[in-house]
């Protein structure tokens, strides 16, 4: 079956040729595996690929059984890191229909990736048509309850070559993983370290691209914070080292006396769509929302004073993750007493129905793909 281009409201996209997996699991070992997924090691049966080259363009686009790349040694990737990625999900309905949320977003962030790291940008209606039909192959492996499936696209540079030059060829494709509830028992406050010896971006670098550099880069820090018994790294900016930029894979909030809240401005940061979701509906609610900057020594002066009411980090994994200890070399201090405040906890429930289809969808970032 050969592969082609169809428009669809003037824009071009590719036709996926399905090859389903000769040898899927079995119904026993699928149900095995959802028991307890955990994040990121259960994979399902397929995947979508797309490749590029200057001569074809994006071509040969697929959904085949989940197997290894055949990558050359000298492969670009493997060299100068020219790599991006996305990460959303899947949510079973209680009618047992599945929903995407906002994918559209994600794909205009990895479209914007690829040009910041000079590679040949994917069309975003291509994007969003892989995501749907791999949803579609795989959808048995949709967990129930509080599960999801969770989806990474991704895009190599797979030229053979050494020498520092975009790649001319790509490969994108789209895996997925079943995943559990991320907490279990119910969000609980995590502990944080401030990062004072490692920076995470500076004006002008990759800080606002989904890159895997970027995390490469917090993984030190990361360590760090562990080695001082906290669950997650909070970066200073590069300059002054005093303003919150974000944490090793999150976003950050501050909830205020006031009713408002503040998060540090784009720029250096990932443009989160969890972080852009979470503004949308707090406005939506007549919250004041500022996007500015916030020193650490705000943050220490502001919990002491009772100023500041919360704190949470949010992203796609656990959508909103409360504060409640900042640990640095300076000295710890609690945020809320150290538990989950209300407003944090608040708006992971309207998130999260809006996602499983249990409440209505204000702003149309519901795609029903079935």
């Amino acid at each position: 079956m050969g592969v082609s281009f169809d428009k669809i409201d003037g824009v071009s996209w590719l036709k996926f040729e399905i090859q389903p997996a000769a040898n899927p699991a079995s119904e026993k070992d699928r149900a095995a595996k959802l028991k307890d997924p955990g994040f990121g090691r259960v994979f399902t049966d397929h995947m979508a690929v797309v490749r590029y080259n200057q001569t074809e363009g994006w071509h040969g686009a697929r959904i085949e059984s989940r197997a290894n790349f055949p990558l050359d040694p000298a492969a670009a990737v493997l060299h100068y890191a020219q790599e991006i990625f996305e990460g959303l999900k899947a949510y079973k309905r209680d009618d047992g229909g599945v929903n995407l949320f906002r994918p559209d977003a994600n794909a205009r962030r990895f479209r914007n990736s690829a040009e910041r790291m000079a590679m040949a940008p994917l069309p975003e209606p291509v994007f969003i048509e892989a995501v749907e039909q791999l949803v579609r192959i795989d959808r048995a492996w949709i967990p129930g309850g509080e599960g999801s499936l969770y989806l990474r696209p991704f895009m190599v540079a797979s030229e053979i070559f050494l020498g520092v030059k975009p790649s001319a060829e790509y490969i994108f494709a789209v895996i997925a993983s079943p995943v559990g509830s991320y907490f279990k028992g119910g969000p609980a406050p995590v502990s944080i370290w401030v990062s004072e010896n490692y920076t995470r971006a500076a004006i002008g670098g990759t800080g606002a691209v989904k890159c895997g550099g970027n995390y490469a880069a917090s993984l030190r820090a990361q360590a760090e914070a562990i080695d001082h018994g906290c669950d997650q790294v909070v970066f200073l900016d590069a300059v002054e080292r005093r303003y919150i930029e974000e944490l090793g894979g999150m976003n950050i909030f501050f909830v205020f006396d006031d009713g408002s809240l503040s998060t540090p401005p784009l720029g250096t940061i990932l443009p989160g769509i969890t972080r852009d979701s979470i503004i949308a509906l707090a406005r939506d609610s007549g919250t004041r929302v500022r996007e500015e900057p916030y020193t650490v020594g705000q943050w220490r002066a502001d919990a002491a004073s009772g100023k500041l009411k919360e704190a949470f980090a949010c992203g796609t994994a656990a959508v909103i993750s409360p504060i409640g200890k900042v640990c640095s070399a300076s000295g710890d201090f609690l945020v809320s007493g150290g538990a989950a405040g209300p407003i944090a906890m608040g708006m992971r429930k309207k998130l999260v129905d809006i996602q499983y289809g249990r409440a209505p969808d204000p702003h149309d970032w519901i795609r029903k793909v079935l």
